[in-house]
């Protein structure tokens, strides 16, 4: 294409990467977050923004009130869910607390509304003051943009999310709730692990197969090295363990989820000219980002964000 799809925006000593075709829209802010900058410590040095065992609680909220001041949406309801690798979506309004509330797309009213942070992988609104946020450390983070309503959603799109159509059935959830027009719609898929670094077991390129017309063009062979270590310990695939807890896993392909995701995109009726890529290996640049493949459950972990600006009045 020749032209920049994303830039890098530094403000407050933190760096984020921003869709150059957000400038379009005044009233959009959105961002997948870097390391770049924060108080975390090792093992999650840098901006951690996910709450876990190997960061001091303090640190991380301390790091998310500095990135929420960069981003400008200090005042904004945060939203979050607790990501179970699933489809599982939400509408998002806010509550006469202030705080987000959560409803099933199915809902017909915000009575129907918890505050609670519900188990799922996907949130939609189209009420200005919400951040909609999802933790990454090498899934696939997509954020959806509907510049008619306004309306927008983030999703978290690990192989098992993507295997159970996450990211179709969001679009699809925008088509019920807001009446989004799909070919209208714009999709920004952020930083993730990439198939040169995401090496799968025969188990999930047989679950995809068995879903997906399409499923060979998710895969890549192995290199020659990977592939001579997989047939070296075949035997592995005879032990007598349940499907998906043997201790070690031979390696059978990788995993492509920019493909899955622009694959589901495209037939939820996005149109591919509207699919924005941001050309980055979690795994391989560790540097700017968290991965759980290359350090370890230890690591942290960055935020993909999205929402609608409050109108201001003249």
């Amino acid at each position: 294409m020749g032209q920049q799809t994303f830039r890098t925006v530094s403000r407050d000593g933190l760096a984020w990467l921003e869709a150059v075709a957000g400038a379009r829209w005044p009233w959009l802010v959105h961002a997948f977050s870097t390391r770049c900058g924060g108080a975390s410590q090792a093992p999650c040095a840098g901006l951690n923004l996910g709450f876990t065992q190997w960061d001091k609680r303090e640190t991380v909220e301390a790091n998310r009130r500095h990135f929420w001041s960069a981003l400008g949406v200090a005042d904004f309801a945060i939203a979050s869910v607790h990501q179970v690798h699933s489809s599982h979506g939400f509408v998002t309004s806010r509550a006469r607390t202030g705080d987000a509330a959560y409803r099933l797309p199915c809902a017909t009213g915000d009575e129907d509304a918890s505050t609670k942070s519900p188990a799922g992988d996907a949130l939609m609104t189209a009420e200005p003051g919400i951040l909609l946020t999802i933790r990454i450390a090498d899934c696939l983070p997509v954020l959806l943009i509907d510049p008619a309503r306004p309306a927008v959603a983030a999703v978290h799109a690990g192989w098992r999310g993507a295997l159970d159509l996450v990211v179709e059935k969001a679009v699809g959830d925008m088509r019920v709730v807001f009446g989004s027009d799909s070919g209208q719609i714009v999709a920004l898929v952020g930083p993730s692990i990439r198939p040169c670094c995401y090496d799968v077991g025969e188990e999930v390129v047989e679950a995809f197969r068995g879903r997906f017309p399409r499923a060979d063009q998710f895969f890549q062979a192995l290199p020659q090295t990977s592939q001579a270590a997989a047939d070296r310990y075949e035997f592995l695939f005879l032990k007598a363990y349940p499907p998906g807890h043997a201790p070690e896993r031979v390696p059978a392909a990788r995993l492509d989820l920019t493909a899955v995701a622009q694959d589901q995109l495209a037939s939820a009726g996005v149109n591919p000219s509207n699919i924005l890529v941001a050309d980055y290996c979690t795994a391989c640049h560790t540097d700017l980002f968290f991965s759980h493949r290359k350090e370890g459950v230890r690591t942290g972990r960055q935020v993909a964000a999205i929402g609608i600006r409050p109108q201001q009045s003249d």
